[in-house]
């Protein structure tokens, strides 16, 4: 009854306009984070860093401060404005990606993803929390998908942004930093312009007023429930395997097929996280949910049979010798990573006490980026550069990217055992928060 009432003081065409516009914000995101792999050739050429110092650069110098200050910003955002605190990050890191651009040696492009790093840590937690005070439950896992395409279309995006002002005449990487970095600072003003404060926990209990309990309590509660941590380490293997891909993919092709044109290269690449990235970003969300109503199970289940048959397509890639069919297998891997985004966002948001929603979204992006954003690309450009000795950079990166192998069978497991106790905890966490509606 809670969620009926409250939905019914809301527009429908309003939360929906929220959801994509912070959808958007989730795009530049993404559009600044993976400018860096895109335009990794240009950089290594420019200021001559190995494949360790890009690794770096992608992973470990950006990782460090997104998920430092990622538990500051969440428990402002659990007490505060929560459009506020979006919309200033949304400005700090499209202003460091400008100034990534300004960059003229290794240091200061260090300095200046940290800083990227730093806005971003403001960026989901506050929206996640949202999005779960104007989507009910039943709900959550396909909202929170049509959120997460703004995985696939800010890498589409920056891919796309790449090929055309590289084509241009006299333009150079340094320009891409700051022509993609910018519009994000419009963005944010547009944000705290149109979208209202949502009222904590109304669809969730009957009264929105949601009252407050010590915080040690509610992030004992929230830690104490084991698919919280199944999913959080099931994304995390998952996606230590695609920030390392975000990272090298460039580097790899363009040693491996160096016939293709590289703004070829960006615009295939842009083509295919629009299609089967997205493609299966939406469609995951809502299988996730479907599978859900018949049981609770189905929210696990569905990212592990999806990784089952992508992650052996993205090995297999590395090792065919068609550029086509390199592509092709990229592309089902794509489609089909896709499908944990959503469920495990709405997994960490349904299993959260409601007062510490962007808490445990910070504590969910705080391991799932330090395992996967600060180990995937560090690890991989560090195997890489160990190896070129012994084998040349191409095999080198072909080895190193191969043993991602290992991560993804973690990740799989993690989520088919996720599956074996996601029920009982969902059903104990609805009764907590019933507690919480019943004690008023």
């Amino acid at each position: 009854m809670a969620v009926e009432e409250n939905l019914k003081g809301r527009s429908k065409g309003y939360r929906y306009y929220v959801l994509l516009l912070l959808t958007l914000v989730y795009a530049f995101n993404f559009i600044d984070r993976q400018i860096l792999g895109i335009l990794a050739p240009y950089i290594q050429a420019d200021l001559g860093l190995d494949d360790g110092q890009i690794g770096l650069l992608a992973g470990f110098f950006f990782a460090l401060f997104y998920t430092v200050v990622g538990i500051p910003i969440a428990l402002l955002a659990d007490r505060f404005n929560r459009v506020n605190i979006v919309a200033v990050s949304l400005a700090v890191w499209s202003g460091f990606t400008a100034v990534s651009g300004l960059a003229v040696n290794y240091l200061q492009l260090a300095l200046a993803r940290a800083g990227v790093g730093i806005g971003e840590a403001g960026g989901s937690p506050p929206s996640h929390s949202m999005i779960s005070d104007l989507f009910s439950k039943e709900e959550r896992g396909t909202a929170l998908g049509i959120y997460s395409l703004g995985i696939p279309l800010g890498i589409m995006a920056a891919y796309f942004a790449s090929a055309a002002l590289l084509g241009q005449p006299n333009l150079d990487w340094r320009t891409v930093f700051i022509a993609v970095g910018l519009p994000g600072v419009v963005l944010a003003v547009i944000l705290r312009l149109t979208v209202r404060e949502p009222k904590r926990g109304a669809m969730d209990v009957a009264d929105a007023a949601v009252p407050q309990q010590p915080l040690g309590k509610s992030i004992g509660q929230l830690l104490s429930v084991p698919s919280w941590w199944g999913m959080c380490f099931g994304i995390s293997f998952s996606s230590f395997g695609a920030y390392a891909l975000g990272a090298f993919i460039i580097i790899y092709l363009g040693r491996t097929f160096p016939e293709v044109p590289l703004p070829r290269v960006l615009v295939i690449f842009g083509i295919l996280n629009g299609i089967a990235y997205a493609g299966g970003t939406f469609i995951g969300g809502i299988v996730a949910d479907r599978w859900g109503r018949r049981t609770k199970a189905g929210y696990a289940w569905a990212p592990a049979v999806a990784l089952l048959i992508g992650a052996p397509c993205l090995i297999l890639a590395f090792w065919v010798q068609s550029f086509a069919m390199a592509m092709t297998l990229t592309a089902v891997y794509l489609f089909l990573s896709g499908f944990y985004l959503g469920p495990s966002f709405s997994i960490a948001q349904t299993l959260a006490p409601i007062r510490v929603r962007a808490m445990s979204t910070a504590l969910f992006f705080f391991i799932l980026n330090l395992v996967a954003l600060g180990g995937g690309p560090t690890y991989v450009g560090w195997v890489s550069t160990m190896l070129t000795e012994a084998h040349g950079a191409e095999q080198a990166l072909r080895l190193s990217m191969t043993s991602l192998a290992v991560p993804y069978a973690i990740g799989i497991i993690a989520f088919i055992w996720t599956g074996t106790r996601l029920p009982k905890d969902w059903e104990r966490t609805q009764a907590r928060n019933a507690g919480l509606d019943l004690a008023r």
